[in-house]
Formats: C-alpha cells, structure tokens, sequence
C-alpha cells in the first residue's frame, strides 16, 4: 500500500485546495492535509507539497514565519530522509526562508503584483516532479506573486548552474526581475524543488493549459 502526500496548510494559504485536488486527481484518496501547528512522521508521507498564498499574511517577509512553524520542522526532517518536497509560489518563499533551497525571493522588480501567464523551459531534470520532460522542455503556467524575485550572490549563481540545480527559467525577460531569468531551483539532492508559477491552475483545458499535470504525477 503506498503513503500518502501531505499537503500543508497555514493561516492565510489559499491555493492549498487547488493543489490538494491536482494532488488527488493523480493519487485519488492519497492526498492528505497537514496542519501547520502540528508535527507529523516524516516516515510517513511519500512526498510533500507547499502550495501558494500568504501564509501568515506574509508579515516580516513572505515565508518567514511559517518557516519557522512546527510542521516546517517535520518537512525538515523528511527532506533529509529523501523524501520529495515541492513549494510553489509562497510554499517556494517557505522553503527558502527555511534555508532548505538556496536563495531569496524579494520583491518584483517593478514593485507590483504580477498576474498572467508565463512560458518556463526546463533547465535540469528533476526525479519527482514533473520526471518525465527532458531539458528544453516547455510549459506554459500562470504566476501571481509580489514577491518573486529570485536572488543569489555571484558566486551562488554559479554553483547553482554547475550543480544543475536551476530547474525552471523564464523564456525571454524574466517578468518580476528574477537573477538569470530563474523561475525554480532545486536542493543538491534533487529532492526538494520549487517554482514561482502554480502548475495546480493548469490542470484542465478549462483552466487555460493543462502543462501542470505532470507536476503531481509521483
């Protein structure tokens, strides 16, 4: 019988529904939701999401406090036994203020909130996520983030693109200011990742793409 796949949730989250059933959609009846007060068994869980929003109303930073909650100390624990964690948008700002990516994401360049569509090629091959498209791939996903700008020092930067950990960039200029154009990254390991667009509100044809649907296929 396989484990489930949690999927955690602070106060101010709201894209956490949206990935739950992305999520349940691929594993019917395996999603299952983590409370962000709570510790859990990090034994327990085939792999882990981190879905958009404002958690804690994005106050001090966006992420910072809930990098700081107990579930993040469980994530913590699983993403060193291997277990694949995936944060997007915010659930990418958790990750990084958890010091369990590298890098920051600051506030977009032209200091506004940004809502559209963005065309992504994947850099590096990611073993989880998103697993079966190859380096060069395309997909076309929606952003809506204030804080997306990601940033590392010069000589991170190159240690990210010599590890191979660059996993998604912007095709063309970078739409909130992002150093090297970087829309995801990835842990050394390769099995925690993250990225700015939402992969769970391109699921259905409805939706405008379906170019999400491989993210939750684990």
């Amino acid at each position: 019988m396989s484990l489930p796949i949690g999927v955690l949730r602070f106060p101010g989250t709201n894209c956490d529904r949206d990935v739950f059933e992305a999520v349940d959609s691929k594993a019917p009846g395996k999603a299952q939701w983590l409370w962000h007060a709570d510790q859990f068994d990090p034994k327990a869980y085939r792999a882990l999401f981190l879905p958009g929003g404002f958690s804690y109303g994005d106050y001090l930073r966006a992420g910072a406090l809930a990098a700081r909650s107990p579930a993040m100390k469980s994530v913590r624990e699983a993403a060193e036994r291997g277990v694949p964690v995936l944060g997007i948008c915010n659930g990418f700002q958790i990750l990084c203020e958890a010091q369990l990516l590298p890098g920051v994401l600051i506030r977009n360049q032209t200091l506004r909130f940004i809502d559209d569509w963005v065309d992504l090629k994947l850099e590096s091959q990611q073993p989880h996520f998103a697993r079966g498209l190859q380096p060069g791939a395309r997909a076309k996903l929606p952003i809506a983030h204030a804080d997306g700008r990601y940033f590392v020092e010069g000589d991170d930067l190159k240690m990210l693109q010599d590890r191979g950990q660059i996993w998604w960039s912007y095709v063309g200029e970078a739409p909130n200011g992002s150093i090297a154009g970087i829309a995801g990254v990835m842990n050394e390991k390769k099995n925690v990742a993250a990225l700015m667009p939402h992969p769970e509100r391109a699921v259905h044809d409805w939706m405008g793409g379906t170019d999400g649907t491989s993210f939750f296929d684990l």
